[in-house]
């Protein structure tokens, strides 16, 4: 007779037989005439990008083995109540005894993602995976993608506080500008994790450095560059403070948004924008994207729309162009 947690026993053999992870299941509904998977996918039927996305892009499988009732007794209980006594006396022993200290929250509310705008926190999910496996895949860093039914604030750093403990950092992904400010101030000064507004610093960082390498194939210094960033949201603002950081000048640097360069005679502007104003744009040149870039040598566009091939023929000889509208650029 075997003897319970006995591999040899059907019923303990079913428990712990390994589970094929490599794909998540997806369970169809099945018509009642024919007991045949009824596809709903219809015309998204062979769409290998549909077809990719299928039951999500990431699952969660476990880093130790469970093939036994000894491996069971180690990884859950009773073993696991003497990992979790000692982080209770000992709280910084969660960095090195849980997958914390190399998991992140990524964190959206779904209002600016992509170049789709608010389409709320469901349709935004497979952003969030996605953005959570680039981090598995090109960082050895392990995400969770979360994606928040609320716009307010206030909620929305409550929540992100609650969860942090779970996390060794957070990021913050495709919340729209002005809240997206905020939020990540609060956050920084909240919690005693790294916060990361992706939108920002991702793209800024990655501006700074594309520019750097522009300007010295070109022969050609940041600080004598005249700059036009086209956008004035997360990415846009982010971007302009990080290139004056890098050494742009400020006073050769537009801002454009929706209604033209922001300069400081303009009414209505947010305090983020109003800050860029006085920062920004010294000969306060006025109008729209047209007279923005006469003359300019960098455009660096983070904003949807298109922008007239005649516009784009006023910058200087040997313009450079980054063109990093998401999805479309």
């Amino acid at each position: 007779m075997s003897s319970v947690g006995d591999p040899s026993d059907p019923a303990t053999s079913a428990i712990l037989r390994p589970v094929d992870s490599t794909a998540p299941t997806v369970v169809d509904p099945v018509d009642s005439n024919t007991s045949s998977p009824i596809d709903k996918r219809g015309p998204l039927a062979g769409d290998p990008v549909f077809d990719l996305h299928r039951g999500g892009k990431m699952t969660v499988t476990p880093s130790v083995p469970l093939t036994s009732r000894e491996d069971l007794s180690l990884a859950y209980t009773p073993g696991v109540a003497r990992v979790c006594a000692a982080i209770a006396t000992d709280p910084e022993l969660a960095a090195e005894y849980t997958w914390v200290s190399h998991t992140v929250a990524v964190v959206t509310d779904g209002t600016a993602v992509l170049g789709l705008g608010d389409i709320g926190p469901r349709a935004a999910m497979p952003v969030m995976e996605g953005k959570a496996i680039l981090f598995k895949q090109f960082g050895g860093v392990d995400a969770v993608p979360i994606c928040l039914d609320t716009r307010d604030i206030d909620e929305i750093v409550s929540t992100v506080t609650a969860l942090a403990p779970s996390f060794g950092g957070i990021n913050l992904e495709d919340i729209s500008a002005p809240r997206c400010f905020e939020i990540e101030r609060r956050l920084e000064e909240t919690l005693p994790i790294p916060v990361f507004h992706d939108d920002q610093h991702g793209t800024a960082v990655v501006v700074l450095a594309a520019l750097r390498n522009a300007a010295r194939l070109l022969g050609r210094k940041l600080g004598d560059l005249r700059v036009v960033v086209s956008g004035a949201g997360a990415a846009g603002v982010a971007v302009t403070r990080m290139l004056i950081a890098g050494g742009v000048d400020p006073a050769q640097t537009l801002v454009c948004d929706s209604r033209g360069i922001i300069h400081r005679g303009r009414a209505g502007l947010t305090d983020v924008k109003a800050e860029l104003a006085a920062q920004t744009n010294a000969a306060d040149r006025r109008g729209g994207i047209d007279e923005a870039l006469r003359g300019a040598d960098v455009l660096i566009g983070v904003s949807g729309g298109e922008i007239p091939a005649t516009a784009l023929a006023g910058m200087s000889p040997g313009g450079v162009i980054f063109a990093l509208a998401n999805p479309t650029p």
